[in-house]
């Protein structure tokens, strides 16, 4: 898939990758600023649904880093694309306030009560999780409704270690109701997939960087693009060998990968 030297479109993971919490990584300014004197684009890829586009310009420009809305894919971006080719009635959108917006700004039919005539639960990563939710979510997905979830990831990297994520909560609602989502973030080569296609580099120029092996790397690698593994966040060496899908590049944090890209 060539040498790293050659890439011009990074694909880049957040929580864990660039930053954790309100720490930004030391290089991250360094490599975004390489990217684009090589003429190359870089983009967000994120499976955090809990945040929408606006609020993740706000983040990044606290951090110092400028950026736009066309900067950014998220996994809500994926879910509303997948979303609007369906046909659903009423929506049961399992979430935060800002990924419910997003979802009704999207002019999706969305509801966040139990009401008659849903045929669909939508979950996202839920950082105001109630009990009434879990609730409602097991009673829908008894009655049989289609259950998406934007993406799969067990943890989210916080300061202090780790909180669940999308994925925790539903191995909760499989212990009790025995159903599971069809995810639609990373692993996904969808993102992956929009981003070349919006940006017009080619795969053989792309490269996805991230911290989890079963999203970020294997996103890339079902995408059919090159991989760059960090260890600054989820995931560790002892993963890899576990793992099938494998990294072209492992490094230890972003400031590594720019130093690489400078010799």
């Amino acid at each position: 898939m060539g040498d790293l030297k050659e890439k011009r479109l990074f694909l880049l993971d957040m929580d864990g990758t660039i930053y954790i919490d309100n720490e930004l990584f030391d290089g991250t300014l360094d490599l975004l600023d390489y990217v684009k004197k090589v003429g190359g684009r870089y983009m967000f890829l994120t499976n955090n649904s809990s945040k929408s586009v606006e609020k993740y310009i706000e983040k990044l420009a606290s951090l110092g880093i400028e950026s736009t809305a066309d900067d950014f894919l998220t996994s809500t971006n994926a879910t509303v694309f997948y979303l609007q080719k369906k046909n659903y009635k009423k929506i049961y959108a399992f979430g935060t306030q800002s990924f419910k917006k997003q979802l009704a700004d999207a002019n999706l039919p969305i509801t966040d009560k139990l009401e008659d005539g849903i045929d669909c639960l939508c979950m996202g990563f839920d950082t105001e999780l109630t009990f009434q939710k879990l609730e409602d979510a097991c009673i829908l997905l008894g009655r049989g409704v289609d259950y998406i979830a934007t993406n799969p990831d067990y943890v989210c990297p916080t300061w202090y270690g780790y909180v669940p994520d999308c994925g925790s909560v539903s191995d909760m609602l499989y212990n009790a109701t025995k159903r599971r989502p069809y995810f639609i973030g990373k692993p996904q080569p969808d993102m992956v997939n929009m981003a070349v296609e919006k940006t017009g580099f080619t795969k053989e120029q792309a490269v996805m960087m991230g911290d989890r092996l079963y999203t970020d790397i294997a996103c890339g690698v079902n995408a059919g693009i090159s991989t760059i593994f960090v260890l600054s966040g989820e995931g560790t060496m002892e993963d890899v060998a576990k793992n099938e899908a494998k990294p072209q590049f492992i490094f230890n944090n972003i400031k590594e990968v720019y130093k690489t890209l400078c010799e």
